[in-house]
């Protein structure tokens, strides 16, 4: 037998963080009992389980990389009530249930990992292994080096003070700047809140690196299907 939220991870229903408030929230039943308790576990193949009204069933798993366009949602359901294009609608042939590993803010592009291994989401997403992500950015107005070397040494967000970042300055001009920003955190909108604390509007967002893993040659839209092996040694969680 295995805890509940470890066999809902494992069929694609999100990360370990994400299954357990499927159980909190009552929606994740167990031959018909609803189960509300963490501690819950299950014996796959002998117990009938369902989140909502689908049934769980434990799936090959599948690893994507993504170049993610402008103007796409990486959650799987619009919560606006509109009808905008999600990450998961780019893989029609692949018929797991998919999610992507952490997020890219709609107005953002550029590198994604989507699968169903909730597992391996968990380990990508965890702060002990500190998976550092690069980003192309362009903003308005001049960074000066005492906004660059501000940023480096951490600023001071809502939720506390961000971590030591690398940044780099490829052009600075009068009315934009152009840099490339490496994070070990995941805070949400981090970037664009980094620079907006500076006076400076983010104009253009790309995700280029998470660990040693690149775009390569992937254009906008475009996907390439990849192992499991290949995703841990490139993110260096060994």
């Amino acid at each position: 037998m295995i805890r509940l939220q470890k066999f809902l991870a494992q069929a694609g229903f999100g990360s370990r963080r994400q299954c357990e408030e499927l159980i909190l929230e009552g929606r994740i039943t167990i031959d018909g009992n609803k189960v509300t308790e963490l501690g819950t576990k299950v014996e796959p193949g002998r117990q009938t389980v369902y989140c909502d009204d689908e049934p769980v069933r434990q799936e090959r798993p599948v690893y994507i990389i993504f170049n993610k366009p402008p103007g796409v949602i990486c959650s799987n359901k619009d919560n606006t009530g509109g009808r905008r294009p999600r990450v998961i609608d780019f893989f029609p042939k692949v018929k797991q249930r998919l999610f992507p590993v952490g997020r890219l803010d709609v107005d953002s592009s550029g590198l994604l990992i989507v699968t169903n291994d909730g597992e391996l989401c968990n380990m990508l997403t965890h702060p002990r292994y500190e998976v550092p992500k690069t980003y192309f950015v362009t903003v308005q107005g001049y960074v000066s080096p005492r906004s660059s070397e501000k940023i480096q040494n951490g600023i001071w967000l809502s939720e506390g003070k961000t971590g030591r970042s690398k940044l780099h300055i490829i052009k600075r001009a009068k009315d934009f700047s152009v840099v490339t920003i490496t994070l070990r955190e995941g805070k949400n909108r981090e970037v664009r809140r980094i620079f907006a604390n500076l006076g400076h509007d983010v104009i253009n967002l790309v995700r280029v690196k998470i660990g040693s893993l690149s775009l390569g040659n992937l254009k906008p839209g475009e996907y390439r299907i990849v192992t499991r092996e290949f995703l841990v040694h490139a993110m260096g969680i060994v």
